[in-house]
């Protein structure tokens, strides 16, 4: 396999570790390490010559590539719903299926112009909560270009959805193009549903961040995503009993 990690992160910033053979750096593989978290939401993974393996198996790369952490790199992913609605307020049904439409915040990536759910990094120290609330505002909602009583505002609201009953739809390792031999993705997608629409009619989408477009989706088979996120979005629509493909076929 080759060898390689890009340049941004052989940089040396904050979210990235020293290479292996740095002086002073001996990472605790499998545990959590000081403030990050080393540990894989799918148990122990091997480590060979100080450098760990992929649970999944060999992707052809070594090294981290554009990945900052040896090991697991853990990312949160808000899969924010509601019904989609006509303009009277009633749910709208599929022709087909007769069953409820439902609708997920998407974000079009600025790294590759994938639509994706608006998530991100988990930060040193950092609980999955607090990431899941600040990447969704950060991305769907422009949070870090707000006034601070705007900010306020947003922050009010977002809590009120995020504080609501919600549901882990995964937690574990992500088939993600920037895997590597020796360092991974991650993530918990937990699904966020406003069943009145009342809370996001009052939060305006606008992209922000890593983010180039947000908007409402409606929720199909169809969907092509980055990464996993059209099988996160598969779950939640079997999880609300929404419509996701004419054709049932065979089971």
């Amino acid at each position: 396999p080759v060898e390689y990690t890009a340049m941004s992160v052989l940089a040396g910033p904050t979210w990235a570790d020293p290479q292996i053979n740095d002086k002073g750096f001996s990472p605790k593989f499998n545990e959590r390490d000081g403030e990050v978290e080393r540990k894989s939401l799918n148990g122990l993974y091997a480590v060979e010559n100080g450098r760990p393996r992929n649970p999944v198996g060999r992707t052809g790369l070594t090294g981290r590539g554009l990945l900052g952490r040896w090991g697991p790199n853990h990312a949160a992913d808000p899969v924010v719903t509601r019904w989609k609605r006509d303009r009277s307020g009633n749910k709208i049904t599929h022709p087909v299926t007769g069953k409820n439409i439902l609708q997920f915040v998407a974000i079009k990536r600025r790294d590759c112009g994938e639509w994706a759910i608006p998530g991100g990094m988990v930060d040193p120290g950092e609980k999955i909560s607090t990431t899941l609330k600040r990447e969704f505002g950060e991305e769907a909602l422009n949070s870090l270009q707000k006034l601070p009583e705007e900010k306020a505002k947003l922050e009010k609201q977002l809590h009120k959805l995020f504080s609501q009953e919600h549901f882990v739809v995964y937690r574990g390792y992500v088939d993600d193009p920037r895997n590597t031999d020796n360092a991974w993705m991650e993530t918990e997608a937990v699904n966020y549903h406003d069943e009145t629409g009342e809370t996001m009619d009052n939060l305006p989408l606008e992209a922000g961040d890593d983010a180039g477009v947000v908007k409402w989706v409606d929720i199909n088979e169809k969907l092509k995503l980055y990464a996993s996120h059209s099988y996160f979005i598969k779950l939640v629509t079997e999880k609300r009993g929404a419509h996701w493909r004419e054709d049932p076929g065979p089971e």
